[in-house]
């Protein structure tokens, strides 16, 4: 029963608990057993909230049986990053220096969760202080993919995307100010989505860089995504920079077909040359994505290695402003690997950071007037090349490490500076059987439409609907 329940995506699991098919305590229960069980294996665990969960889960089953529900995710359990706080509670954001650390506020995305009433389980692993693509943490071990343990999961939303992957829990909340939602999702065959800046907020969320960071969820499918995107988003008091915008109906968007949408594939414009094997995975989508009815054309999107170079300007300064006594005092307390990246911050001027800054409005205007002249969604791949080994990125914080990290991340980076809207969707998997992510970016707000196409390419080409063989047997 424990395996049949875990198997349903987010969207099914609501339903079936909200019909009384299952009940939340039986839900919960088995995502926490599943959790404790084979969490270890993976890395993905930060610690469990086991006897406040199943105090909900049996609240929210008396109220089902009296006709009341609280919300679309009624008595759904979810697990989500370290780094999402709950007021009172311990929030220790991957770093040894925040151990023991109990919050003074809860994340208005948590309270919205709370709100449309799923059942928070507990805290999942994390890259030290999101300031990581890769999934390395020197403190608290590195995650493993359930695809395959010996590689990456991708960071720095790590624990989360390797047990939603390995369906120890249904979704999970990520942050991404640098591919940190849409790596992780790539690697390990979920669909990852970073909505526009200011379409979720952030306050009660650990921060890295303040006018970089977005908070998306990470699910098994766009239609999962597109659920949790539903109860998160909306302007919020506490986050001066979220949008009075209406929120939209996600879910009633979702469509089988791209009939009249147009996209660009996106090539020869990257920092990074893209490997042999993603290419050919990206040829494939496209044709799959024309046979769905889009009309599909290559591009060259304007200035990405620019937007990238801004991008890195402005995550180095604001990440060393936030961390600077810290990084003074305690430095040694630091995994070699963040000081790598954001020590340099130190080093930048206040003119370096305000120019970066101050020219993102510019940057995006003309970006979208280039990009979207012909185009309703811009498509790549998420990563340039197959998913690494730990071994080869558990290098410490030497040079070569930087550069990997960097290149790992090219591709999505740009989309954190100008703010635009952006998942990752699975669009197969390489020779050694790992997942590949097929990148979309739209015009500010059209997370909609994002999400309509990663719903019927998925409908389409199966590749979500594939799991790993995490545990053994399964």
């Amino acid at each position: 029963m424990s395996a049949d329940i875990l198997s349903l995506g987010l969207c099914e699991l609501a339903a079936a608990i909200a019909g009384g098919e299952i009940t939340s305590q039986a839900a919960t229960e088995a995502s926490l057993d599943a959790l404790e069980q084979h969490g270890p294996a993976l890395n993905a665990v930060a610690r469990l909230r086991r006897e406040q969960a199943l105090e909900q889960a049996e609240a929210c089953d008396r109220e089902r049986r009296a006709g009341r529900l609280r919300g679309p995710l009624h008595g759904v359990p979810l697990a989500h990053k370290d780094m999402f706080h709950r007021k009172g509670e311990l929030g220790e954001c991957g770093a040894a220096l925040m151990k023991g650390k109990r919050a003074a506020a809860t994340a208005t995305a948590i309270e919205r969760l709370d709100e449309a009433g799923a059942i928070d389980i507990g805290r999942l692993n994390m890259v030290e202080f999101a300031l990581g693509i890769t999934g390395h943490n020197a403190h608290t071990g590195h995650p493993r993919n359930a695809w395959d343990p010996s590689r990456i999961t991708g960071g720095s939303t790590s624990g989360g995307a390797t047990a939603v992957a390995a369906r120890l829990v249904a979704a999970t909340l990520g942050s991404d100010t640098g591919g940190s939602i849409r790596v992780p999702s790539a690697l390990c065959n979920l669909v990852g989505i970073k909505p526009t800046y200011g379409r979720v907020s952030r306050a009660g969320a650990m921060p890295l860089a303040f006018s970089l960071d977005h908070v998306g969820p990470l699910c098994r499918s766009a239609e999962d995504a597109a659920l949790m995107l539903q109860a998160i988003a909306g302007q919020d008091p506490r986050d001066r920079t979220t949008s009075p915008r209406p929120v939209p109906d996600y879910r009633a968007a979702l469509k089988d077909d791209l009939r009249g949408v147009r996209v660009t594939s996106a090539r020869d414009c990257f920092e990074t040359a893209i490997d042999g094997q993603v290419q050919g995975l990206m040829d494939e989508a496209m044709q799959a994505m024309a046979g769905l009815g889009a009309t599909v054309a290559p591009g060259v999107l304007p200035g990405m290695e620019r937007l990238n170079a801004l991008r890195r300007v402005v995550m180095m300064s604001e990440a060393a402003a936030y961390h600077r006594e810290l990084i003074r005092t305690r430095r040694e307390a630091y995994n070699p690997q963040t000081t790598s990246r954001m020590v340099p911050g130190f080093a930048l001027s206040a003119v370096d950071y305000l120019t970066a800054l101050s020219a993102r409005a510019t940057c995006l205007e003309e970006f979208c007037a280039v990009a979207f002249a012909e185009a309703d969604i811009l498509a790549m791949p998420t990563t340039p090349a197959p998913t690494p080994t730990i071994a080869e990125t558990d290098t410490g914080g030497d040079p070569g490490f930087v550069a990997l990290a960097n290149a790992v991340g090219s591709i999505v980076m740009p989309f954190n500076y100008l703010g635009l809207p952006a998942l990752s969707v699975p669009m197969g998997f390489d020779a050694n059987g790992m997942p590949v992510g097929l990148h979309l970016v739209g015009r500010p707000f059209a997370e909609g439409l994002l999400l309509r196409a990663a719903h019927a390419f998925e409908k389409a080409t199966g590749f979500s609907a594939r799991r790993p063989s995490f545990p053994a047997g399964s």
